[in-house]
């Protein structure tokens, strides 16, 4: 009666101590993972974004300011030449370091594709037909080559972060998007909007090239791989 008992109370223990080491050992994965996780955000250096301004984690404060391109094919060497040397001489001046950046955005040629099947729904044409046709299979095979891209460009100026710095910063995005529109070339300083745009732009090679896109959206995970010896 007794030594029943004893495998009894035996396998009681045995079965709480095993049931503990594999909760610790579950708790001890869990953490292994949660540590190799780390979200988007703080991949990319970016604590928050809000107005006009991106915050980083390293304590600096962003501003962007968007160039509208523009062709210059339409301009004479002369007019080319005496552009260049206007804005050289508006930026020679400038102390405080910025960056340019060219960025390539994937263009949404479906409103393009929509327009050519409508036509060849309501023409009885046959050469426009084969023509329109043509010309959307080239259309698709550049979408799907990733050809049909636009370059994008902008200035990015910053500051270190102290109380106020905000006011100054704006002040200063003001200063360099009035050079370029004293030259006839369009500017907008970014709003929350199309910093995280942008934001998307540059670090999502997955990033919608639609314009109303929801930039909300729930900032995905990244996981971080790390090889055992």
């Amino acid at each position: 009666m007794i030594f029943p008992m004893i495998i009894l109370i035996l396998t009681l223990v045995g079965g709480g101590i095993g049931l503990f080491l594999l909760k610790r050992e579950s708790k001890k994965k869990e953490e292994e993972i949660n540590k190799n996780l780390q979200t988007a955000q703080g991949f990319m250096n970016v604590q928050d974004i809000k107005g006009n301004f991106l915050y980083s984690e390293d304590g600096y404060v962003f501003a962007y300011i968007k160039i509208n391109p523009i062709s210059t094919d339409l301009l004479s060497r002369r007019e080319k030449e005496n552009m260049s040397k206007e804005l050289t001489a508006e930026f020679s001046a400038e102390q405080k370091t910025f960056r340019f950046l060219a960025v390539s955005r994937p263009i949404d040629i479906t409103p393009l594709i929509q327009e050519y099947s409508n036509i060849i729904l309501n023409t009885d044409n046959p050469k426009q037909k084969e023509i329109l046709r043509h010309e959307m299979l080239v259309m698709s095979n550049y979408a799907m080559s990733g050809e049909v891209v636009e370059r994008q460009f902008y200035l990015r100026i910053y500051e270190k972060f102290e109380e106020g710095i905000e006011r100054e910063l704006i002040k200063k995005a003001t200063e360099l998007a009035s050079k370029f529109e004293g030259r006839n070339i369009g500017c907008e300083i970014l709003s929350e909007q199309g910093i995280t745009r942008l934001c998307n732009l540059i670090n999502n090679p997955a990033y919608s090239h639609i314009e109303d896109a929801d930039f909300e959206a729930a900032i995905p995970f990244i996981t971080r791989l790390e090889e055992t010896a």
